[in-house]
C-alpha cells in the first residue's frame, strides 16, 4: 500500500482556488486550479457568489488528486482571501452575495463607529476593509439579512463547512473580520452584538494549523480522496505566506509584491499601531504586524497599458514591461530628479487616507517614459522603507532581511531598488506559490511530518536569490528619502479638496 507522503495547500483567493501537492520538502507536485468571477455592482461595491468558492474549490482538488493518487494524500489545509464574508441561513445557503475585502462601502459607518477602542480590541485601524463595518452596514441598509442569518463566516468557514460538516474556522483566518479580540484569540462579545451576531452564528475558532474535523463521505467520494481526511484550517492569505516564506522568528519580514504590495513581520507580542495593522500570526500565539501599499504591479500595469506604446511581445519575445526595465536600469537612482508617490488607490498604513492619490514631483521636459517607468518603482521602494522603517520605530524591534515573492520579484532591478532604498538584504523566496505554501506547512505539521510550525517551516522553505544593497546607491536614496518624506504631508489637504469638489 502505498504510504500517505504528500499534502494539499488549499488557497481560495479572490478570482480562484487553487490546491497545490506539497511533498515534504516543501516542492510542489501537482496543482489544480478554477477561477471565478467578481461582481462590481457600483463603485466601490465588490461582491461574490460564495457557491463558486465551494465549486472552484472541489474541481481544484480533484485535478491536483488525479495528477498524484489518493492513496498518497495525508491531509489537507485551507487559506484564503481575508475579510471576505458570507451571511447563510439555517441551511447554509447565501441569504445575499458574499461582500468581498475589496468592498469600500461602509465608509460611513468607519467614520461612525472607528474608534481608538475598536483598534485595540482588533488590532485593525479605522478603515472600510474588515467586515465588522460592513456588518454594521448591512444592519443599517438590510437589516432583514442580519436578521436572517443563521451563520456569519470567512471564506475558510464556508469551505471546512461544505468539506467537514463542522462550523469551524481558525482565529487567524477569521481575524481578519474584526470581529475577534486578538489579545484573548477569541472574539469580543461586544462587537458581535453590536453587529448584530452572537457566538452561535459564527464558526467555532481553532488554533492555526488546528484539525477542524475529517472529510464527509459524499464530498469524499466526489474528490476521490477517502472519507474522514484530516481538513486543516490555516491563516488569511497574508499570513499563509509570511509562513510559506518561513517568517518565524523575529528581525524577518516578507514582503509579498503583487497588485498591492503587503509586507509583514514576525511579533510574538501584541500591539496596535496606525504604523501597522496587527493579524493573528500563522503559529499559534503571535502576531504578523502588517503594511500596506494599493499600488504594486498595479501601477505598473497601469503604466504599460497606458503610456509605454509597446506590443505585448516585440519581435525578439520580450514583454513591454522587460523593455521598459532595460530601458529604466540605464537611468541612476533617482530617476532624473522625478518622484513617485504610489497611492493610485488611497493609502493605508501609515496614513490611512483613502482621498490620497497618485502624483508625480518634478516633471520636466528632460524625463521620458523610461524615468517615469523607475520613479514608480522606487516610489514603491521609498514607500516600503517609509513603512518599514515605521514598524521599527513603533515597535523598537529590527527587521534585517525582507523575503520577496509576488509578481513584481520576478523584476532584479526592482529587486535591486528595493534593496538599495531599504539598506536590507533582499532574498527572493524559492516558491512563489507561498501562501498555498503555508497551508501545506499547516498540515504537514498537523499530520506530524514534523514536530512542530517551525520545523516544518524550516524544512519546506528556501530562497533562491539574494540581492545585497549597494553602498553608494543606498547613500543616494537615503537623499531622495529626505524629500519623498515631504511629499504627503504636503498634498493632503488637496487630495481633501479633489475628493470635495472634482468629479
Amino acid at each position: 500500500m502505498t504510504k500517505a507522503d504528500l499534502v494539499i495547500g488549499i488557497d481560495c483567493s479572490t478570482t480562484a482556488s487553487k490546491a497545490v501537492v506539497w511533498d515534504k520538502n516543501g516542492r510542489a507536485v501537482a496543482i489544480g486550479r478554477q477561477g471565478y468571477g467578481l461582481n462590481h455592482v457600483r463603485s466601490g461595491w465588490v461582491e461574490q457568489h460564495a457557491p463558486d468558492w465551494w465549486t472552484a474549490t472541489a474541481a481544484a482538488i480533484t485535478d491536483a488528486v488525479k495528477a498524484v493518487g489518493a492513496s498518497r494524500i495525508a491531509g489537507m489545509a485551507i487559506t484564503h482571501q481575508r475579510e471576505t464574508f458570507v451571511c447563510l441561513n439555517s441551511d447554509g445557503e447565501p441569504i445575499r452575495p458574499a461582500i468581498t475585502w475589496m468592498d469600500v462601502r461602509a465608509t460611513a459607518e468607519v467614520e461612525q463607529f472607528g474608534t481608538a477602542e475598536v483598534h485595540r480590541v482588533t488590532g485593525k485601524p479605522p478603515n472600510p476593509t474588515p467586515a465588522w463595518y460592513k456588518l454594521l452596514w448591512l444592519g443599517r441598509h438590510e437589516p432583514e439579512t442580519i436578521a436572517s442569518t443563521a451563520h456569519a463566516v470567512d471564506v475558510a468557514g464556508y469551505l471546512v463547512r461544505r468539506l467537514t460538516g463542522e462550523w469551524a474556522t481558525s482565529w487567524s483566518c477569521a481575524d481578519p473580520l474584526g470581529l475577534v479580540d486578538l489579545q484573548r484569540f477569541d472574539y469580543d462579545d461586544a462587537l458581535l452584538k453590536q453587529a448584530g451576531l452572537s457566538r452561535d452564528t459564527v464558526s467555532r475558532l481553532l488554533p492555526p494549523g488546528a484539525i477542524a474535523g475529517g472529510l464527509l463521505p459524499d464530498v469524499a467520494s466526489s474528490l476521490g480522496l477517502p472519507a474522514g481526511l484530516p481538513v486543516v484550517v490555516g491563516a488569511g492569505d497574508g499570513q499563509s505566506a509570511g509562513l510559506g516564506c518561513n517568517v518565524t522568528r523575529p528581525g524577518r519580514a516578507y514582503l509579498n509584491l503583487g497588485t498591492g504590495a503587503v509586507s509583514g513581520v514576525y511579533a510574538d507580542v501584541y500591539s496596535h499601531d496606525t504604523a501597522y495593522r496587527t493579524m493573528g500570526g500563522p503559529l499559534p500565539g503571535t502576531y504578523i504586524l502588517e503594511t500596506f501599499i494599493g499600488g504594486g504591479t498595479q501601477n505598473v500595469v497601469w503604466f504599460i497599458e497606458n503610456f509605454a506604446g509597446l506590443e505585448k511581445q516585440n519581435a525578439r519575445g520580450k514583454s513591454p514591461e522587460q523593455i521598459m526595465e532595460l530601458a529604466a536600469a540605464e537611468i541612476p537612482p533617482g530617476a532624473g530628479g522625478l518622484l513617485c508617490l504610489p497611492y493610485w488607490t488611497g493609502a493605508m498604513t501609515p496614513y490611512w487616507d483613502g482621498h490620497a492619490r497618485g502624483a508625480f514631483v518634478g516633471l520636466s521636459g528632460l524625463h521620458g517614459k523610461a524615468h517615469m517607468y523607475r520613479a514608480i518603482l522606487e516610489g514603491i521602494a521609498l514607500e516600503q522603507r517609509l513603512l518599514t522603517s515605521g514598524v521599527e520605530k513603533a515597535t523598537g524591534g529590527t527587521i534585517d532581511e525582507i523575503l520577496m515573492l509576488g509578481g513584481g520579484s520576478r523584476s532584479p532591478l526592482w529587486c535591486q531598488i528595493i534593496a538599495d532604498a531599504l539598506g536590507r538584504s533582499v532574498k527572493l523566496v524559492r516558491e512563489q506559490e507561498s501562501t498555498a505554501l503555508g497551508a501545506g506547512i499547516h498540515a504537514a505539521a498537523a499530520l506530524g511530518f514534523y514536530a512542530d510550525l517551525r520545523s516544518a517551516a524550516d524544512a519546506m522553505t528556501g530562497v533562491e536569490r539574494t540581492f545585497e544593497p549597494d553602498v553608494a546607491a543606498h547613500e543616494r536614496y537615503a537623499q531622495i528619502f529626505e524629500a519623498y518624506l515631504d511629499i504627503y504631508p504636503n498634498l493632503r489637504t488637496t487630495f481633501a479638496l479633489i475628493a470635495e469638489n472634482v468629479r
